[in-house]
């Protein structure tokens, strides 16, 4: 899926980290988790360091095996995941209801897959926030090659605390980006501040679902490597996220769990038991080759250490994720669409 090659991977390994100080930011980033004996308050009160160490150590990986676009998506039968996650993210801006012209906040936005096709789709002007500074670099230049240069931009800053004046844009959406955030409420409020009166926000969160149990040890591990591996400091249920965007101030326009009725399970490229040609670097020896692949490049000093120990705990995640769909515990899309009342100006 993605055009990247080895040597791209390689290079990227460690985002803007000195190459030297990647094995000590593995370190550093494992010790937040429960796996290694780090405590959620902690995870919460340090978001901001542990979220941008992820994403400087992993957003190479998720580039090289997932494209530019790093989000899931219910699929179709015949539908290749390419596809799924093109529909997925033209659903969101038709549930929006996006006009030309119009100006939207892509809140979380990666390296700006989502943002540059929703731009083309519905003709707006999007802006990416996003407080990893790889991340945009690696945006600006994909924005300027698809010659989105001028009419989306990104800025560096943290979603908790936005750099926007209030009723600043027509639409804001979030696809699996504000399960980073360590407080809900306070997350969707400065969304909710700088939407106009009367438009919407949609989301793509992460959550737990009803079926997950809080004293089960097989469900706290599989929550745990969730965890770890996609740099959460918690992971809410599908109730307490509504409940959050309504304390935020929002009307919820409708909400679904979208992996509930997909006909082919959102986290099969992640399954080992599943091949495909069109996604072959996920697939179970996709994955093999790629792990010897960092092993010895990181042997012969192309790679920096430590990125043998990031990949392990990205084999993690895929674990983690794949056991919660299978159980049923968690979710990759639950959706919602809130409007911000017309009374609602600040």
């Amino acid at each position: 899926m993605s055009n990247k090659g080895t040597l791209d991977l390689a290079t990227g390994l460690g985002g803007r980290i000195d190459k030297t100080d990647v094995l000590s930011a593995v370190d550093k980033y494992e010790k937040y988790h429960v796996s290694y004996g780090g405590k959620e308050e902690e995870r919460k009160a340090n978001y901001t360091d542990m979220v941008n160490k992820y994403y400087d150590l992993v957003t190479s990986f998720y580039e090289y095996g997932w494209g530019e676009s790093f989000h899931f998506a219910p699929r179709w039968k015949g539908e290749s995941l390419l596809e799924s996650i093109k529909r997925h993210e033209h659903f969101l801006a038709l549930q929006l209801g996006l006009k030309p012209g119009q100006k939207v906040l892509d809140v979380g936005c990666g390296i700006g897959g989502p943002l540059r096709e929703i731009a083309r789709f519905s003709s707006t002007s999007v802006t990416g926030l996003n407080n990893n500074e790889y991340q945009i670099s690696r945006g600006e230049v994909l924005n300027r090659n698809a010659g989105l240069g001028k009419t989306c931009n990104f800025v560096k800053a943290d979603f908790m605390k936005m750099p926007f004046p209030d009723n600043s844009f027509d639409a804001v959406y979030a696809i699996e980006a504000t399960c980073h955030a360590p407080d809900a409420v306070g997350c969707y409020s400065e969304i909710y501040r700088v939407l106009k009166p009367g438009q919407c926000f949609a989301a793509y969160e992460w959550c737990m679902t009803d079926a997950y149990d809080p004293n089960n040890k097989e469900h706290q591990q599989i929550k745990a490597e969730i965890e770890l591996g996609n740099g959460l400091p918690d992971i809410r249920l599908t109730s307490q996220c509504l409940e959050a965007v309504k304390q935020a101030g929002f009307e919820v326009v409708w909400e679904k769990d979208l992996a509930v009725d997909s006909p082919i399970p959102w986290y099969l490229p992640l399954d080992t038991s599943h091949f495909s040609l069109s996604s072959f670097r996920l697939t179970a020896i996709g994955r093999f080759i790629t792990k010897n692949m960092v092993m010895a490049l990181e042997k012969i000093g192309i790679a920096p250490k430590g990125s043998q120990r990031v990949q392990n705990f990205l084999e993690k995640a895929a674990e983690g994720l794949v056991a919660g769909g299978k159980k049923e515990i968690f979710t990759a899309m639950y959706f919602f669409v809130a409007r911000k009342p017309l009374h609602g100006a600040q």
